[in-house]
């Protein structure tokens, strides 16, 4: 990381050159008006990935950066076109192959964690973690890089959370088929839709004799994924008013661990 900083400009969030070089085909070249895009775009999206690392405010960036106006302009149509989201999956599946995996996985790991939700339109309470928010039910492949993520008020439980990911994960990845969760999620529900949807859902259950602390196969890895999340600051807490602006949060973030990995390893 010390080596990756050294070729940054000014913050290690901002985008190396061989990570620009990556990220610029997604861009848009020419405005409606046919013209070439005035603002400096590699701009923008180093001052996005150093809020989303640093927790810091829109209207506190710093002054090297463009003004915060123009940057949240920029962001919420980047987040209309789903751009964080392509770049994400792109990235995914790059680094997928350079570890010499099929690019579309075939298995995958479910969990779900709650946050503090300040700012959100609506919210709910978790009764088990007590906290008021939202939800983060997730499914990472089986090395722990995200593949959906699904954005609900914290009361919603783990397996109706899980009901909207079959829905829709099988559409972005074709080939997967097996999924490891806990026991939250043994639920005749969420295991008829999974059935259905031809998925296989393993439930992977805490030893009964253990005691304290426990490594659990398949299941440490979605944890670690969220430790990677709660690692940019903007993730601690779910800060965004908006679930689509939540969402594109997640995939700035991953999405730029992935980026920086294929782009220097």
């Amino acid at each position: 990381m010390a080596e990756i900083a050294k070729k940054t400009k000014r913050y290690p969030t901002d985008l190396t050159e061989e990570e620009w070089a990556r990220i610029q085909p997604f861009l848009p070249g020419l405005a409606k008006s046919g013209r070439p895009v005035g603002t400096d775009l590699r701009e923008v999206l180093n001052a996005i990935r150093y809020l989303a690392r640093s927790g810091g405010g829109w209207r506190i960036l710093p002054k090297d950066f463009p003004p915060w106006q123009t940057v949240y302009w920029w962001f919420r149509r980047f987040v209309r076109r789903f751009m964080f989201q392509t770049i994400h999956d792109v990235a995914l599946m790059l680094d997928r192959e350079r570890v010499g995996r099929e690019a579309s996985p075939t298995g995958g790991v479910i969990d779900s964690q709650s946050v503090k939700a300040p700012q959100a339109k609506t919210r709910g309470y978790d009764a088990g973690k007590k906290i008021v928010g939202r939800k983060r039910h997730i499914a990472v492949d089986t090395d722990g890089r995200l593949l959906m993520v699904n954005l609900t008020t914290a009361d919603i439980s783990d397996s109706a959370g899980a009901q909207m990911i079959l829905d829709s994960v099988r559409k972005r990845w074709p080939w997967l088929k097996h999924l490891f969760a806990d026991g939250a999620y043994d639920r005749t529900k969420l295991m008829d839709k999974a059935a259905f949807l031809d998925f296989t859902v393993e439930i992977i259950r805490r030893s009964d004799t253990a005691k304290g602390f426990e490594v659990i196969p398949r299941r440490w890895v979605v944890e670690r994924t969220f430790g990677w999340m709660t690692r940019w600051r903007r993730l601690v807490r779910d800060y965004e008013e908006r679930i689509d602006c939540s969402e594109a949060m997640i995939h700035v973030a991953l999405g730029s661990l992935l980026l920086r990995r294929i782009a220097h390893q």
